[in-house]
């Protein structure tokens, strides 16, 4: 599991492709294409792009819902939302070789995705960000010590990943919750050196 994660992201002058170009290059080797407005086709074609990209990097790419376009675009596995495909559905499609992430925001979806058979889990929102719409309760520090210390009284073993308004500051305070990673997205695209700003968040987790 890579430590950090890269959630596409656009504003009016850089491209969901773009943004992944900066991430790269700031040494960030997980990608994840969300495009949840587009296109079928203009998902398939971003990402079939992005594999290329991805495969010269040496990087995971991971699309964002669309367990059917996994094979097409020769993406390496799936995230899925808590409204998307159940997880255990996408595992019968794509098979045990395929990454599949499912989003959590409480101990009970933790252990339901862990049940059904995922190999990671975004859990968040950290905080409010302008990303995602239909934003779930916000997590905060305490939220996420609540849930790992849940998960270890049970015994569940999945890596966690937070997500939800993450910028450079936040890091240190997360890390001593015990997750295993991050996602970010739009603080990238808004520092003035977005391939600067990724190597700098990718030094702070180690």
């Amino acid at each position: 599991m890579t430590e950090v994660q890269f959630i596409t992201h656009f504003t009016d002058k850089i491209s969901y492709e773009a943004s992944v170009v900066l991430a790269l290059r700031g040494g960030c080797r997980w990608i994840q294409l969300r495009m949840k407005d587009a296109q079928t086709e203009e998902i398939v074609q971003t990402a079939r792009r992005l594999r290329k990209l991805c495969d010269e990097a040496g990087a995971t790419l991971i699309l964002d819902d669309h367990v059917e376009l996994v094979r097409l675009t020769k993406a390496d596995g799936v995230h899925l939302g808590r409204n998307d495909m159940p997880i255990r559905k996408a595992r019968e499609i794509l098979g045990g070789n395929c990454i599949i992430g499912g989003t959590a925001n409480s101990f009970e979806d933790v252990k339901r995705i862990y049940e059904e058979g995922a190999d990671y889990i975004g859990c968040g929102p950290f905080r409010y960000t302008t990303t995602k719409k239909n934003l779930s309760p916000l997590l905060g520090l305490k939220g996420y010590s609540e849930i790992l210390g849940k998960m270890k009284a049970e015994g569940i073993n999945i890596p966690v990943v937070a997500i939800g308004g993450i910028g450079f500051e936040d890091i240190p305070a997360l890390k001593k919750t015990g997750i295993d990673g991050i996602a970010i997205s739009g603080s990238i695209l808004r520092a003035p050196d977005p391939a600067e700003e990724m190597k700098r968040i990718i030094e702070s987790t180690r």
